[in-house]
């Protein structure tokens, strides 16, 4: 990546807005800026009333102008940002006019990325800041807003550092006599390490609910045909999203809809109704079905009678109950679409294992899947340590020192360009 070459994009949304802001980052932007004021000299971080005209002298628009000197910037770089009219001919002939004063449209996420390379964030931050831009609840934007401000950066800084101090004492066993080391620092090394494992494995057991923080909690309606669980669907997303029909199969594909339960983010699907079928559409939503059982954070096993077997694991909905005689289940779910009978229960059920799932996940440090199969390779390696040195303190500090390396990999103080690239990309031009 080339930080000598001065970038610009759109940050605010596109389309037609009453105003737009346009960002530009790179070396030695002064003279730009004060192009762009008509001035000679110019105060950091004032905000300058502008008639931006082009080369030729011709009107622009009028604007507001802001620059952001090296360092103090979100970059690190020079900074400067237009706030002008938000009309797309207004936006173009600003991008025509930055082209022609040696700028060229940024990449996505490359202003973060020359963030990062500046020190002014790590990949972690980046995390956040990607979760931030796509937050649609109140749960989502809280979570993320406490990545992007270096909450996971300091917890994950904590353990680096004290996995370089565990194995800095492992390696210093072999090389200095008993009497120059502070008293049991090998029994010490080995407890404080069993701490670290049994905090990143408590990290590691949050994943899921994390996971559905970040990305949605996924529920899913199964069942038979014709069961009603797209009339349950349709109550609970509040509209007829769902085709509802007495023909058994009327769903063949997968339906789904995102809602707001408390804050949190939920993925709603309803699916085709599981049978024997050799209808080849039908057969093909019915393995979708399987699908979504999968990747399913709960389930809602919809019944139009009275089940076998309980699932505990499961919500069990026993639906059409306006047309039962009997209600002699414990732990299910009665509810009737006709009369809006057991919807209120279900809602405060899937309220409750929402809930439990979530215990703590707003608190704890935030897992993507990048950072997952790196707190793993961690893990690995203090389990290692612990389990596999026998006493061999050059072999116990090796295994802290990965250890130490795959966090490193988290924060991107140890990385390469495919994982920085692999992160930046995920963000929108003029992040």
């Amino acid at each position: 990546m080339n930080n000598c070459e001065n970038i610009f994009a759109l940050s605010s949304g596109h389309g037609k807005a009453g105003v737009a802001v346009i960002r530009i980052s790179g070396s030695n932007l002064i003279a730009l800026f004060e192009r762009i004021i008509n001035k000679n000299a110019h105060t950091p971080r004032h905000a300058y009333y502008t008639n931006l005209k082009d080369d030729s002298g011709d009107l622009i628009d009028q604007c507001i102008a802001i620059y952001f000197g090296a360092p103090h910037s979100f970059t690190g770089e020079d900074v400067i940002e237009i706030h002008s009219h938000g009309a797309p001919a207004v936006i173009n002939k600003i991008f025509e006019f930055l082209r022609a004063h040696n700028c060229r449209m940024a990449e996505c996420g490359e202003f973060s990325k020359r963030a990062f390379f500046n020190n002014k964030m790590d990949l972690t931050d980046a995390d956040g800041l990607i979760a931030l831009l796509d937050a649609q609840t109140d749960k989502q934007r809280q979570s993320a807003l406490k990545s992007f401000t270096g909450h996971d950066s300091k917890i994950y800084n904590n353990w680096r550092n004290q996995m370089i101090e565990i194995s800095a004492y492992a390696a210093a066993i072999l090389d200095y006599d008993e009497d120059d080391l502070p008293k049991n620092i090998d029994i010490k090394i080995k407890d404080k390490t069993k701490i670290l494992l049994n905090e990143l494995q408590d990290a590691i057991a949050g994943y899921r609910g994390t996971r559905a923080l970040r990305n949605g909690f996924n529920i899913v309606l199964v069942g038979e045909t014709n069961v009603g669980k797209s009339s349950i669907f349709n109550k609970l997303v509040g509209s007829n999203r769902a085709i509802v029909s007495d023909i058994a199969g009327t769903t063949r594909d997968v339906v789904s809809q995102q809602i707001d339960i408390d804050g949190y983010l939920v993925n709603l699907s309803d699916t085709a109704g599981i049978r024997e079928s050799n209808d080849t559409i039908e057969k093909i939503g019915i393995e979708r079905t399987y699908n979504e059982i999968k990747t399913a954070d709960l389930i809602i096993h919809v019944y139009s009678d009275i089940p076998t077997e309980i699932n505990n694991d499961e919500i069990t909905v026993i639906n059409k109950s306006d047309l039962l005689k009997t209600r002699n289940l414990k732990n299910v779910i009665y509810t009737s679409a006709k009369t809006n009978d057991g919807f209120d229960k279900l809602m405060a059920t899937i309220r409750d294992k929402m809930h439990t799932l979530m215990g703590g996940a707003e608190s704890r440090v935030a897992i993507n899947e990048r950072t997952h199969e790196l707190l793993l390779d961690a893990i690995n390696e203090l389990n290692n340590a612990i389990t596999k040195s026998e006493n061999n303190y050059d072999i116990f500090a090796e295994h802290v020192r990965r250890a130490s390396d795959a966090i490193g990999k988290i924060l991107g103080i140890i990385t390469t360009s495919e994982i920085a690239d692999a992160t930046f990309s995920k963000l929108c031009l003029g992040k």
